[in-house]
C-alpha cells in the first residue's frame, strides 16, 4: 500500500469482509474482470484485488461477522462492461438489488449483493 495515490479526494484502499475467501475471490475476479491473488502472513490470509500503478485498490478479508448489506456503498469500476459484470455477478452467487440505471452526468450503476452478502455498486461511463 506504500505506492498509493495521495490526493485527498481519493479512496486509497478498502478491506471488504468476506465469509469465504475462495468464493469471494472467484466472484470479484469474474465480476471485475481482474486477477485476485491470495496472500498469507503468519497470522492470516487475505486476497488482493488487482489494481493499477496508482496503488488504489482493495482486498478481501476473511471476517464473516462483519459482512453487511448496509452501510457504505463502494463503487467498483467496470467501465464499458457493466452488462457483462451484472451477468457475472449473478452467475457467481451475487444478486442484483438495483438494475443498471443512469445516474445523470456520472454514468451508470447497478447495485448488487456479492457472493458474501456485501452490497456494492458497479459503475460504468456507458451502459454497455
Amino acid at each position: 500500500m506504500s505506492e498509493m495515490h495521495t490526493s485527498p479526494d481519493r479512496v486509497v484502499w478498502f478491506d471488504l469482509p468476506v465469509a469465504d475467501l475462495a468464493r469471494a475471490s472467484r466472484f470479484y475476479g469474474a465480476v471485475l474482470g481482474i486477477k485476485v491473488h491470495e496472500e498469507k502472513t503468519p497470522s492470516f490470509s487475505f486476497a488482493v484485488l488487482e489494481h493499477g500503478p496508482d496503488g488504489n485498490g482493495g482486498c478481501l478479508i476473511p471476517d464473516a461477522k462483519n459482512v453487511s448489506a448496509g452501510g457504505i456503498l463502494v463503487y467498483m469500476n467496470v467501465d464499458g462492461r457493466i452488462r457483462d459484470a451484472v451477468r457475472q455477478a449473478e452467475k457467481h452467487g451475487g444478486r442484483v438489488l438495483k438494475a443498471i440505471e443512469a445516474i445523470g452526468p456520472h454514468g451508470f450503476r447497478a447495485i448488487v449483493l456479492d457472493s458474501e452478502g456485501n452490497r456494492i455498486a458497479l459503475h460504468s461511463n456507458t451502459d454497455k
